[in-house]
């Protein structure tokens, strides 16, 4: 299965990584990101950088933005693996309390 899940991947990170390498190549051209919409001539708030840039950042931003919801909603199932964690903690200590109060018993008893 890990096998698998590897030639799966392999599969789909060459060729993206193939089309942003094309697109990167393809669009080296200067771009201007303006961030006022009232004025877009505005030269303080707008940015020029080559087009493959910003096909980056949007890559960037949607992969960091996916990765934190991803994180966010997987949350309460964090909690109850700690939860979980801690009541199997502790039920190993009690276990071997048990056994260190009884001389000579390393298993538990037989029904």
């Amino acid at each position: 299965m890990d096998k698998l899940k590897k030639i799966i991947s392999l599969l789909i990170l060459v060729p993206l990584g193939i089309v942003l390498i094309v697109l990167a190549v393809a669009n080296r051209q200067m771009a201007i990101l303006a961030l006022n919409p009232f004025r877009p001539a505005d030269s303080v708030l707008s940015v020029s950088a080559p087009f493959f840039v910003f096909l980056f950042l949007a890559v960037l931003i949607g992969m960091v933005i996916g990765s934190a919801a991803t994180w966010w909603s997987q949350g309460k199932y964090r909690k109850q693996a700690r939860a979980e964690a801690r009541e199997a903690v502790k039920w190993q200590k009690e276990h071997k309390a048990v056994l260190a109060g009884r001389p000579g018993s390393s298993q538990l008893p037989a029904k």
